[in-house]
């Protein structure tokens, strides 16, 4: 299956999200083990939606370009080492689920043998994959691949900070992300990130054991539920404390 059709699959069983752009709802149910769940609180946040926050929109144009004018000798040195090392295309290009639902192609460096890509995303990067090259190992570390979404930034599709953006048709513990977490779609009201709470607290990488996807989206949903534009710059902080100087990229 394509990944724009299973996109669309996926877009037969999405969560309704609220039309009001000054109400953040608490999810309905909160998570007790597999398969089981309790009801929760059904109040409300009176906060806005990270995605309806001229200031946080106006931050991520003005960071991204003056990161991506930082980054351009280094971007330019990553390109030719790329194609200097492996046949193939410079950027690796995907769908992935944005604000609301929507579908936008993400931009990647390629880390991986062109001929061994998953465009899709069904097969997940695992340690030592043999899949990926020798650059593309070091811009995993370090998290270099991750430059180019700055154009994602820029363009509208993301945002500095927010839920990671995933396939359509996530799987996670051998389900469908929508089938092991019920409010799995409700994590699409803000703009995903190139980086974000989950990611920060190390809620990262396989998504094989059910008790860590889950704690995945809870993480993304307590970002948009206390969202500040004071935390998307600590959140940034910590990226760059996390990714870049420590290299604890995966």
């Amino acid at each position: 299956m394509s990944s724009t059709a299973a996109a669309r699959s996926v877009d037969n069983n999405v969560t309704p999200i609220w039309k009001s752009q000054n109400l953040i709802s608490i999810r309905p149910v909160g998570y007790v083990r597999r398969g089981v769940y309790q009801t929760r609180s059904r109040g409300m946040f009176r906060r806005s939606e990270p995605a309806s926050s001229h200031v946080k929109r106006a931050f991520d144009v003005v960071t991204a370009s003056l990161a991506l004018i930082f980054f351009a000798p280094l971007f330019l040195g990553i390109m030719i080492a790329i194609k200097a090392t492996s046949r193939g295309p410079v950027f690796f290009r995907q769908y992935r689920h944005g604000y609301r639902n929507s579908l936008f192609k993400i931009y990647k460096f390629r880390t991986m043998r062109a001929s061994d890509s998953d465009p899709a995303g069904v097969r997940q990067t695992v340690r030592d994959d043999p899949r990926v090259t020798a650059i593309g190992r070091v811009l995993r570390r370090t998290s270099l691949d991750e430059i180019p979404q700055l154009i994602n930034v820029i363009k509208g599709d993301m945002s500095l900070v927010g839920p990671r953006p995933h396939v359509p048709g996530m799987l996670a513990a051998d389900l469908r992300y929508e089938e092991l977490v019920p409010y799995y779609f409700q994590r699409h009201i803000a703009r995903p990130g190139i980086t974000g709470l989950a990611q920060v607290s190390g809620c990262r990488g396989s998504t094989v054991e059910p008790d860590l996807a889950i704690k995945r989206i809870d993480y993304d949903l307590d970002y948009i539920e206390k969202w500040s534009f004071q935390m998307d710059v600590e959140l940034l902080v910590r990226t760059v404390r996390r990714e870049f100087l420590s290299g604890s990229g995966s």
